[in-house]
Parts: structure tokens; sequence; C-alpha cells
């Protein structure tokens, strides 16, 4: 009951309505303090301060008391405490404004820190969403539809094409494509065949396999992924905030200079205005607001910073871990080269029988082909006798000539041999991290058409950028090696780490935590949601990334940008540095108003307008930040 009271009293309606309140009472205290008459602008049968000090003051006094409660050793003491102490002061000497502006200051300065968190959670759920719901098991030669709970290890299953496969398995029987991206990250479908191991939550593609299940339930590999991410959220703790941090000797030496003063000047207000003034609520507001700015500031460049701590822990990273497809690169292929090896063939002819043979593939190489083709008007001839080997290749009749597209071993099954030099050619775009497609007639091989995934024209000056700024820079991928060497060459990227799982990016990332490095981890996909949530801080890629990594992930690049990778360190750099010089200004004023009361100069009333005074320089000099120039 008291949760809700207030928690409903703490929220911005109430909190405005207290502000109001304030007002209301501020105009004539000022008046009354400066002519020494009591001056009354509202015929109310009560203070107005009071409404502000009920409002404001009991989420305040709730805060308190549970902390005491709760909080473990020191930390019962916190910044709650101190206020709460100094609120009761000011309304047992009779000065409700007083009271009712240092619990209406706390107020703002909640509600400021709250709005620089989002606290969604629909990333775990959506790759809950992943798991399959059934499976297709056989038993006895026939086929039964069964929950996915109940398939067991051992338990034999077809898999049909556009079916997600229910659990990890080995295929037994047939050979086909299988569209892994959810768990490597991979840009292109895998093709399997007999033996080749396959995972829960991926994508059959093209023919139909059976396979023997080897993991199952909460075991599968999509299963371990969903507890990753769980597990890292739960790790997750909050930025504790730079008052309570304070509260254990901010207390004790407030009440120690209130009572000093009172025993010294035998005046009870001389204390009050103490504790007053003592109050952190600038100290308290310099975090969110700094915060707030800087986050305002991102927004306009399109980058989504979720947390404040996710900010802060920016500024302090010196290692940056990119995944591959998707971040680095574009994620989608294109034709990258036609290679005729018929010198009375031109790359436009080759184009144009492949493009015409693949027109009715639903593979992604093919597509692309047939995509290529159609961007430089080529007119497609048509194409019979069309068929597709899963995982090989396709056969097509286009006009009188017989056309093989595929791999070697599709071209070497239908007996046409590759030459040593073609062989040549494709071991080097190979090594250029491109995939290969054979095109041959009835008795030779006549071109090769090569694919790849296009680097995104930012990422080697992004890296170059980070390199001068003496940030570490790491490939994390699920790609081959020689694809991942490729693209790290290109970005300007030394440190490679190719062929990963999710869990193995995860203990890359734990293993350069343990050698004492602040990581950063960039990706877009489902795969990466671990290492995102695993990372001292993560950046997704938001505009194609999936919801999945920009959920899991602290920061989302919404324009997919990769030069605001530099900006943003700069401006999180800038955040901290924001924040330090207002705690240490807040000190300050602090200190000065304590030693004006301790004088006499400063009533409760006055005190508290100072105080206000120097909560509103901290929030200006916050602001600051929304506008800075950063290059």
């Amino acid at each position: 009951m008291m949760k809700k009271l207030s928690d409903f009293l703490a929220g911005l309606p109430m909190t405005v309505v207290a502000g109001i309140f304030l007002l209301l009472d501020l105009i004539p205290h000022l008046m009354q303090e400066f002519s020494g008459e009591s001056v009354s602008m509202l015929s109310l049968p009560f203070d107005p301060a009071w409404v502000t000090v009920l409002i404001s003051g009991i989420p305040l006094l709730y805060l308190a008391i549970w902390r005491l409660i709760h909080n473990p050793g020191i930390s019962k003491i916190s910044s709650a405490l101190l206020i709460c102490i100094a609120m009761f002061a000011a309304v047992a000497i009779g000065d409700l404004f007083a009271a009712g502006e240092v619990a209406f200051i706390m107020a703002i300065g909640a509600i400021l820190e709250e709005a620089t968190t989002n606290r969604a959670q629909k990333g775990l759920k959506n790759l809950i969403s992943l798991a399959p719901a059934k499976g297709r098991r056989l038993r006895d030669g026939t086929e039964e539809i069964v929950p996915a709970e109940e398939i067991m290890q051992g338990d034999i299953l077809r898999i049909l094409p556009g079916e997600t496969i229910p659990a990890d398995g080995v295929i037994q029987r047939g050979e086909t494509s299988v569209d892994q991206s959810i768990m490597t990250g991979e840009s292109l479908p895998v093709d399997k065949g007999t033996g080749d191991e396959v995972f829960c939550g991926t994508m059959n593609r093209f023919g139909s396999v059976d396979i023997t299940v080897t993991k199952a339930g909460e075991n599968t590999s999509l299963q371990k992924l969903i507890r990753m991410v769980r597990d890292a959220q739960e790790k997750q703790a909050p930025m504790q905030r730079i008052a309570d941090k304070c509260a254990s000797w901010l207390v004790p030496a407030a009440l120690l200079i209130a009572a000093g003063a009172y025993a010294a000047t035998g005046n009870i207000v001389t204390g009050v205005t103490v504790l007053v003034v003592f109050c952190p609520c600038a100290l308290v507001l310099a975090t969110p607001t700094a915060i707030m700015a800087a986050i305002g500031q991102a927004t306009k460049h399109g980058v989504i910073i979720k947390s404040g701590e996710a900010l802060e822990k920016m500024g302090k990273v010196d290692t940056i871990a990119f995944d591959k497809t998707g971040t680095l690169t574009y994620g989608s292929l294109a034709v990258s080269d036609i290679l005729p090896l018929d010198e009375n063939m031109s790359e436009r002819e080759l184009l144009l029988l492949a493009a015409s043979a693949e027109a009715r593939s639903e593979h992604p190489l093919g597509k692309a082909i047939a995509d290529r083709a159609r961007s430089e008007d080529i007119k497609l001839l048509e194409s019979e006798e069309f068929t597709m080997t899963a995982g090989r290749g396709i056969y097509a009749r286009v006009g009188e000539q017989e056309l093989f597209c595929g791999s070697e071993q599709f071209l070497e099954e239908n007996g046409i041999l590759i030459s040593d030099s073609t062989a040549s050619a494709l071991e080097q775009l190979r090594a250029q991290g491109k995939a290969s497609v054979l095109i041959a007639d009835a008795s030779r091989c006549i071109g090769v058409i090569a694919l790849s995934d296009i680097l995104r024209p930012e990422a080697r000056d992004m890296v170059m950028r980070l390199k001068e700024m003496r940030t570490r820079t790491v490939l994390l991928t699920g790609d081959n090696q020689k694809t991942a060497d490729y693209f790290a060459r290109q970005a300007g990227i030394s440190e490679v780490k190719a062929g990963l799982l999710p869990e193995e990016k995860v203990r890359s990332i734990e293993a350069m935590q343990h050698r004492e490095h602040r990581v950063c981890m960039i990706g877009d996909g489902v795969n990466d949601a671990p290492a995102l949530k695993t990372a001292d801080v993560s950046v997704a890629m938001g505009s194609m990334g999936s919801d999945i990594a920009v959920e899991a992930a602290d920061i989302a690049l919404m324009s997919d940008d990769l030069s605001g990778i530099p900006y943003l360190k700069k401006l999180s750099e800038a955040a901290v540095r924001t924040i330090k010089a207002s705690i240490t200004m807040s000190m300050c004023i602090n200190f000065a108003a304590i030693v004006l009361s301790l004088m006499g100069i400063l009533t409760p009333t006055t005190g508290a307008l100072v105080h206000n005074a120097g909560s509103c320089f901290v929030v200006l000099f916050a602001a600051l930040l929304y506008d800075r120039k950063f290059e």
C-alpha cells in the first residue's frame, strides 16, 4: 500500500502539483524575508508548502526508511535520510518552505535520473519466441507432429524446407542449406549434408533432411543463448548515485556541524539552516542532468543511449569488439566479380546465361545473380527443365544450351572437371572472403561469378580514429577465418577471432575483461545478444539490426553509421568530465552556504534559495553539453 502511494506521489504529475504549491508559497516568503512584514497572496486555510512537503516528502521518507531496514551495513545511511532530517527540522521550527524545497528538489532529481534509463525487456521475449513450438518426429516409419518439449535426445526428426529446426542434432539423411544466422551471424546459408551438425532455432532453407537429436529442451543451443542473455541482464547492476556513496559521511558531518552551530550560537534556526544547505540536492542533480544533456545530444545524431551507466562506461572503454556481418559490412550479398573462362565470351554474356538459369532459384546466391542482371537492364532468357539440388546447385536449359550453376562438387558430380587455373582462381576468391558460383555447359566450365558482402565505406576511417584515441579494435565473427581475415584487413583491424558460436564470443569478451580491459561490443544479430550483454557496454546497429540485438544493447546506432562510434566515445568522456565538474561546483556552493549559515547571514528560507540556486547552476552547466560540438 505504502509502495503504491509512494510511487504515485513520486510521479511526474504529482511532482508538478508539488512545484505549483511551492511556487505559491515562494513569493510571500520572499516578501516577508526582505520587508519584515507578513504577506499573504492567497486566502488559504493552510500554508501551500504543506502540499509540497506531503507530496514530495512522503516518497523520500519511504525511501529512507526502506533503506534503513533493508540495506546492509553503512548503505543504510543514504542521502534520502539526510534530507528527511533537514525536512523535519525545518517543519519543527515552522519553515515549511525550506522543508518543501529540499524535498521537491530531490523529487526532480529522481525523475531526471529515471528518465535516463530505458528498462525495456522485450528483447528477451523476442528471443524466447524464436524457439520452435513443434517438431516432426519419425517413429516406426511414420511422421507425427509433437510439441517441442516432448522431443528427446536420440529421436529422429524430419525437417522440411522452410521449417525451423526444433532441436540440436546431426543430419542422418539428406542434403540442404541452413540459415543459421541466428547462431553465427553468417550472411550465407550453410550447405549441410550427412554427418553435419544443425542447431535449434535455425531455418532449413531448401532440402528435406532427417536428423538425430543430440540436444533437446533446455539443453539446446537456442535455450543456452536465452539463458546467457537472461544471466547477463541479471548481472547488470544499476548505477549507484554519487550522493548515496557520500551519504555515509554526509549525514554524520551535517548533524555534527548543525549541533555544533546550535551549541555555539544557542539559535536552533542556525542549526536547521546548516541542515538545509548541507542537503546534497545539487550533488544528486549533477549526474542525471549531465546524462540527460548528453543523451539528448546523441539522439540528435541518431545515437540512442539507453542509460546513464552506459554513457559513463563508454568513456572508460579501451577495447571495442566488432561483429562482421551487418556491422562492419552491410550484411547483404552482391555480385563482385564476373570471370568468363571462354575468351570469346564477355562478362555481360556470362551474366546473361547465369542469371537466366538462376531466375527461378530461391537460393540467395542465385537471386543475387539475377538481381545484378536486372539492375543492368539485361533481359533474361526463358529457362526450361529447371531443377535444384539442395546445397549443391541448379540445372536449367536456356535456349539450346544446358547450364549447370553451383559448386565444384556439383559440377564434378555431373561429369564436368575443373581446371587447375580455375581452382586457383577460386582459391584466390575465397581468400578475399567471397562466395563463388561456377557456370558450366554440358562439357566444361565457362565462367565464375563471385559474390561478396560489402564493407561499410566508413569502417576503415572509424577504426583509424579509434586507434588515434588509443582504443584497441577486435573482430569477433562466426564466419570462416579467410573471410574474416579479408574484411579485417580491409577495415584495418589487426586482431581477428573467427568461426565463433555465441558462447565462444562471450568467452572471448570475458577473457579480455579478465585482462582488465573495458570492452565495448558492437553487433547487429540475435547471435550477438549474449556478447552484447556480457560486454561492459554494448552498441547495436539499430535500423537493420535485429530487435533482439537492439534491446540487448545499451546503445543503438539508428542510422547504422559506424562513424558514430568515435563521436560516442568523445561525448561520453565529455559527459563524465561535466559530471565531475558539477559535483565539485556543488560541493563548493554547499561549503560557502554552510559558512554563511554559521555567520548568521542565511536563514532556512534564504538558505533554501541559495541551495536552490546551486541546483539550478548545476542544471544549466550540464545543459551546455547538449549543444557542444564534437568532431
